[in-house]
């Protein structure tokens, strides 16, 4: 498996490097008010992923922050109980187990 994932790996990048090999041409992009800037199409394209990957994560920090405050405000709720706290968090609980015959329907 991991001879698979590598040889995946070493696809994307050449991949990803015969993309960039191919685009060395210079693109244009207009912005307002009449400005322009001239820049390989490789720095476009890497620039627009990344703006766009880093406006994902800033869009996700709102919902990580209160999926946090979540977790920490039910964490302190079992705190106040320790008995509760000491049987979820011991390795000797075990987890439920599906008696059906068959798999459910999604395949979980």
């Amino acid at each position: 498996m991991r001879i698979a994932v590598w040889l995946f790996r070493a696809f994307i990048f050449f991949s990803l490097f015969a993309f960039a090999l191919n685009n060395q041409h210079d693109a244009n992009v207009h912005w307002f008010f009449g400005q322009e800037w001239h820049a390989p199409m490789v720095f476009v394209v890497l620039g627009a992923f990344a703006f766009g990957c880093a406006f994902g994560v800033l869009a996700m920090v709102p919902s990580w922050w209160r999926n946090r405050r979540l977790a920490q405000r039910r964490l302190r709720r079992r705190g106040d109980h320790p008995e509760l706290l000491d049987s979820a968090l011991s390795p000797s609980s075990e987890l439920p187990t599906r008696t059906d015959s068959h798999p459910p329907r999604d395949g979980l």
